[in-house]
């Protein structure tokens, strides 16, 4: 019995199928919510959340251990601090070229493409780094939730890792 358990992992083969299809819609609306938020509702937070969703619900589905291979605690912990970073230099790029902090410089040398999707500049690279950020910090505090649990014992709380 406990062989066939840990064969096992996620959830069942219905759930498993409809997440293998649903998916790659999943990513594909997040990241056409992160590139396309400065002309429409949406944008960096809002495209990361979906994203993260995705992971979470691939997470839900097979198991831990086959979010864990192409996606790691390293390499979660190296796309939120990589977002941060871009975001921090995108917003110093003003800065470093006489100009205010914040400026968009893309904008302001090119001129403004009506309703195209490079019409706001910095702002769609900003979008990509927040998504970045929050896809990133979501899914760690999912799986960092995934992995503990506590333990209520006479003398107070203790926080065990799961195996």
């Amino acid at each position: 019995m406990d062989e066939l358990k840990t064969k096992r992992d996620g959830m069942s083969e219905i759930v498993k199928t409809v997440c293998l299809w649903v998916e790659s819609f999943i990513f594909l609306f997040g990241i056409y919510i992160v590139f396309f938020g400065h002309l429409t509702p949406g944008g960096g937070f809002a495209g990361g959340v979906i994203i993260a969703g995705g992971f979470i619900l691939i997470m839900l589905s097979f198991g831990r251990e086959r979010v864990e291979t192409f996606l790691p605690h390293r390499r979660i912990t190296l796309l939120e601090s990589t977002g941060a970073i871009l975001f921090v230099l995108g917003s110093l790029f003003g800065l470093f070229w006489g100009d205010k902090f914040f400026t968009n410089l893309i904008q302001k040398k090119f001129g403004s493409l009506e309703f195209k999707l490079l019409s706001a500049g910095q702002i769609p690279l900003y979008n990509i780094a927040i998504a970045m950020k929050v896809m990133a910090g979501i899914f760690l505090v999912f799986w960092v939730l995934s992995i503990t649990r506590v333990v209520l014992e006479k003398n107070g709380l203790k926080m065990v890792k799961k195996k």
